[in-house]
């Protein structure tokens, strides 16, 4: 072996060896595992990230796309270096948590309040449970398949496969935990994505009882297909007719326009979850919403249905860091990055010819995944990798990877202002020869 390489090699299986003494499997989260061992990152700058091995990739993972301008940005350097001078969490409130709750509600109409937590994961449930408050029922309905974090509710059916998902007219409630409550599953309604008929007749089975709609309206997990204005034009009109409210997932998608994906449809969401790269780097998430359902929080109400707080919510550094980030995401901005994820999938889709491979590329605004079967998936069932398409996908992934292209599982992309075309030729080129791999 060359004595070169021998050191990095030895640096990532001693500090594995170290982490797995301390945490199960030697990760915190699954989503970095990699065999024969995880891949430790040194630093971060603009688009790329370089590992403590020294080597340098591309990274259109951006940390499950919340890196909307990239590793290290200098702006948001420089004003969470100034806030931690003066602290970096009160027991009181900041100036700038209303300063960043009036950026947001003059960026998006549906956000007439909103309330400021620490995670996407903890923002979907806080709008579940300010949908149960405000409606007075416990049922929620989501779409199969459809990731929104890990509380109890949220990840029914996120993985669900063809042994357990039952009939497509019908589907099972399935739970990811291993012994999750069984209340929690009957109390979880799934519906097909993008089958308007299907789900609604679905939902008219629990017309009474769903305190709220739960929809990614670009689901990763499902196959990161955009829904139809159709499909969320039917929900709209079931929720609305039915005293339950639309609750939208926009945890990821917010990249998506200036005011978010929900700005794609002539919709108006009753709450909307949010996350990710609204914290500029830092952990986040928000609750926002219609005036009346926000209300349940409120701490000046004759009676306050939902008692809400989060010892590090809104704390400023996050503030800071998320109010920089989002005011340089600009219209200007987005839609740059959108026309560079444009440029990337219309290169993609010219390597998929020349291989002569079957595969296909979906997504929307600044995302974008790729699939190794012909024809693009319209649900989470025609999205659902068989065990030769997850080999595959898995020997391109390692393929980009030696390539130093730095993609998250699914070979999803979610690209950074920190980008230019030089680097979407270079994942395009690299695709290309991965492509010819697998046709060989």
């Amino acid at each position: 072996m060359n004595s070169s390489i021998e050191p990095s090699i030895s640096t990532s299986l001693k500090t594995y060896q170290r982490a797995l003494k301390v945490m199960p499997g030697g990760v915190s989260r699954n989503a970095v595992f990699r065999k024969p061992h995880p891949i430790y990152a040194a630093s971060g700058k603009g688009c790329r990230i370089t590992d403590i091995e020294g080597v340098s990739r591309i990274d259109f993972a951006n940390n499950m796309a919340s890196l909307i301008h990239g590793h290290a940005h200098p702006q948001v350097i420089a004003a969470v270096t100034a806030q931690l001078h003066k602290g970096s969490a009160f027991n009181l409130a900041t100036e700038i948590e209303v300063d960043y709750a009036e950026h947001l509600f003059a960026r998006s109409p549906s956000i007439e309040k909103l309330r400021f937590v620490n995670s996407g994961t903890e923002a979907v449930m806080g709008c579940i449970k300010a949908a149960r408050a405000y409606t007075g029922r416990a049922k929620i309905a989501k779409v199969e398949g459809a990731y929104h974090g890990v509380y109890d509710y949220a990840e029914v059916s996120q993985t669900a496969n063809p042994n357990n998902w039952g009939d497509a007219s019908n589907p099972a409630s399935i739970p990811v935990s291993y012994g999750t409550p069984t209340a929690a599953l009957n109390d979880v309604v799934i519906i097909p994505f993008n089958d308007p008929k299907r789900a609604i007749e679905i939902l008219d089975q629990h017309a009474q009882q769903l305190a709220c709609v739960l929809v990614d309206q670009l689901p990763h997990r499902v196959g990161l297909m955009p829904a139809s204005e159709e499909f969320m034009l039917a929900l709209r009109k079931w929720t609305k007719k039915n005293g339950s409210l639309l609750v939208c997932d926009e945890v990821i998608t917010y990249r998506s326009t200036y005011e978010g994906a929900q700005g794609w449809y002539k919709i108006k969401p009753d709450l909307t979850a949010l996350g990710k790269m609204i914290g500029g780097g830092f952990p986040v998430g928000a609750i926002a919403g219609s005036s009346n359902v926000m209300s349940v929080m409120d701490p000046l109400s004759d009676r306050l249905l939902f008692p809400h707080s989060g010892t590090y919510s809104a704390n400023p550094i996050t503030m800071v860091a998320g109010l920089t980030s989002m005011k340089m995401f600009d219209q200007a901005a987005v839609t740059k990055l959108n026309q560079l994820a444009y440029r990337a999938v219309s290169q993609i889709n010219e390597a998929i010819k020349i291989a002569d491979i079957e595969a296909c590329v979906t997504g929307a605004g600044s995302m974008f995944r790729v699939h190794l079967q012909a024809n693009a998936p319209t649900d989470y069932r025609t999205s659902f990798m068989s065990a030769e398409q997850s080999s595959q996908t898995k020997h391109l992934l390692s393929h980009l990877f030696d390539q130093n292209i730095l993609m998250i599982d699914t070979c999803t992309a979610a690209l950074s202002t920190a980008m230019n075309n030089s680097d979407i030729d270079q994942l395009s080129d690299a695709m290309l020869s991965g492509f010819r791999k697998l046709k060989a």
